[in-house]
């Protein structure tokens, strides 16, 4: 297969049988390419690093180093789901690391989108250098860069990946499924045996919440929108919408309103629920939740969720909006 594009004979990959042709034929390239020397790499547990995880653990078993970094703005149950899927089900030598503290107070009081994008993006990378360098071995680092990437930006996908590293750190590039599309990705983690929310897990930003917490970021603030993402998540499941919506989320401006909870008056904040459709980002079209879901949704955010008193939807399309808040 070329090295710079991709060949144009090559099969799509839209079915088991397929993806495990495509399985055999990678786990023996990495063979090749690795032989019994050491891969990194940062699993953060999007689709694209789990199945680039899961192909090289059945090429290479444990000398694939696994190194996961909660910064503190994933969603609820993230790095859980990480580690129950590869250290206890895959045996994955992982390696766990919470910087949330790191992060959040790095990010305190920092109101710019693009500030705060660059700040999580250095000290993520700053992170997964130290944890390189603790390391004895490594030759090799993985990326879960897939053609679009390479199509888009003739470069390393920053917010999954690790570009930036120092250049004691410049590792040769393992990189199996950079000549797959996103749909086709999902086809081979099926058939690696990924766990299907994990595989079809909706498209979630490198900065995470962050972006989801417009303005400078509060830890409660930060809760309240990982709490009720989470019950969002929760109904779209039971409610069969989990397939049929690109992405939905929700959002916490920084901002508070009045309210009466308990007969009492209240000053809380809203949080905003988010549901869109596309095929590639570029435009979107907003779903529409049916009434029903919609309103058992509110009742759960406005009573389960601690300083919440309005839940609000966001109809606007893209264009004239984007699909995220910052």
């Amino acid at each position: 297969m070329p090295n710079d594009h991709r060949d144009p004979n090559m099969k799509r990959i839209n079915n088991k049988k397929l993806a495990l042709e495509f399985i055999d034929e990678q786990v023996a390239a990495i063979q090749k390419q690795v032989g019994n020397k050491k891969v990194l790499l940062a699993l953060s547990g999007g689709v694209d690093s789990s199945v680039v995880a899961a192909l090289l653990i059945r090429a290479i078993g444990s000398n694939l180093v696994c190194v996961h970094v909660n910064h503190g703005l994933l969603r609820k149950g993230e790095s859980e789901q990480v580690i129950k899927v590869f250290r206890e089900q895959l045996g994955a030598n992982l390696i766990y690391v919470d910087a949330s503290d790191r992060f959040l107070d790095a990010l305190e009081g920092v109101e710019d989108p693009e500030t705060k994008r660059k700040i999580i993006g250095k000290i993520f990378i700053d992170v997964f250098a130290e944890e390189a360098r603790k390391l004895e071995g490594i030759e090799f680092l993985a990326q879960g860069t897939i053609y679009p990437d390479i199509l888009e930006s003739k470069g390393i996908k920053a917010h999954h990946n690790v570009g930036g590293l120092p250049p004691e750190l410049n590792f040769d590039l393992v990189e199996p499924v950079k000549f797959l599309y996103k749909d086709e990705v999902r086809v081979v983690g099926e058939a690696l045996g990924l766990p299907r929310p994990m595989v079809y897990r909706q498209p979630f930003p490198g900065p995470g919440l962050g972006v989801r917490c417009p303005g400078a970021i509060t830890r409660e603030r930060l809760e309240v929108v990982r709490e009720s993402d989470a019950i969002l998540r929760e109904e779209f499941a039971l409610n069969d919408l989990e397939g049929k919506v690109w992405q939905y989320f929700t959002i916490v401006p920084p901002f508070k309103s009045t309210g009466i909870k308990d007969n009492k008056r209240t000053y809380e904040y809203a949080v905003v629920i988010r549901a869109v459709n596309s095929i590639d980002a570029t435009t979107a079209t907003v779903e529409e939740i049916p009434y029903p879901i919609l309103f058992k949704i509110r009742d759960r955010i406005l009573n389960e969720v601690k300083g919440v008193n309005r839940v609000l939807v966001d109809i606007s399309p893209k264009p004239v909006a984007t699909i995220e808040w910052e």
